[in-house]
């Protein structure tokens, strides 16, 4: 199968799981609509594997196992054996991935994080031109310094809910001093470095290779989600996932 074909594969996966979630809204929607005479009988979610007594197997989606499972990654938070790990692909300027970042993943860390279900892992795609690029640096350069996710939480808590943000160098200073970054100096020497290029071009490249074609894009064990979807839409695919 040539580099194309594959390309063309994901992309169609991730058009896939994205009809499947509209799918999953409109029957929710019904659902809510009915009558307590009219609720249809509850029926069994993804397949897993499981000896009698023994807990489920987590289920895998067709994107596959992406997970990394670094030990003391800074860009992920979560225990590293956690039976779910949900991949976020996400840029520092888009507005939906700073939506996400604002309402979503609060929940889904105090639900799934913190008791020790799901993982998630940080994957950079910086897709709105060149300060995009410079953020991912920037984001890097407080993970070096144990600062990631606050330094994310300061960025997106700022953000635009439409457009892109201006994130000048000196923006993410001011963000960087807010996060807590403890020698400014060295993020400074690092945010406007080239030592962490390679680690975001291995990050696009996974994410181009499986054909996202925008930000947020997730990956729940390998379930695609595109875009910053309902909270409810994550629990299915977590809950599902985890075997619950």
């Amino acid at each position: 199968m040539t580099s194309t074909s594959r390309s063309t594969r994901r992309r169609d996966i991730w058009l896939l799981g994205i009809a499947v979630l509209v799918a999953a809204v409109l029957v929710g929607v019904l659902v809510v609509g009915m009558d307590d005479g009219d609720e249809p009988e509850a029926t069994s979610g993804a397949s897993t594997s499981a000896e009698p007594g023994m807990g489920a197997t987590p289920a895998t989606g067709p994107l596959g196992d992406l997970s990394r499972r670094a030990v003391d990654d800074p860009m992920a938070l979560g225990a590293v054996d956690a039976p779910v790990v949900m991949i976020a692909f996400s840029d520092f300027r888009c507005p939906f991935c700073a939506q996400f970042s604002r309402e979503t993943e609060p929940q889904l860390i105090d639900r799934y994080v913190d008791e020790g279900t799901l993982r998630i892992e940080w994957r950079d795609l910086p897709i709105f031109g060149e300060q995009s690029f410079d953020a991912a640096r920037a984001g890097r350069a407080a993970a070096a310094q144990g600062k990631f996710w606050e330094f994310t939480h300061a960025v997106y808590a700022d953000a635009p809910e439409t457009g892109h943000a201006d994130l000048t160098i000196d923006a993410l200073e001011a963000y960087a001093q807010q996060a807590g970054v403890p020698d400014m100096e060295r993020f400074t020497a690092d945010a406007t470095g080239t030592s962490f290029d390679s680690a975001i071009t291995t990050d696009s490249d996974e994410a181009q290779s499986l054909g996202i074609p925008a930000t947020p894009a997730f990956s729940v064990n390998g379930d695609p989600v595109l875009g910053a979807q309902p909270l409810s839409i994550f629990v299915d695919l977590i809950d599902t996932a985890a075997g619950a």
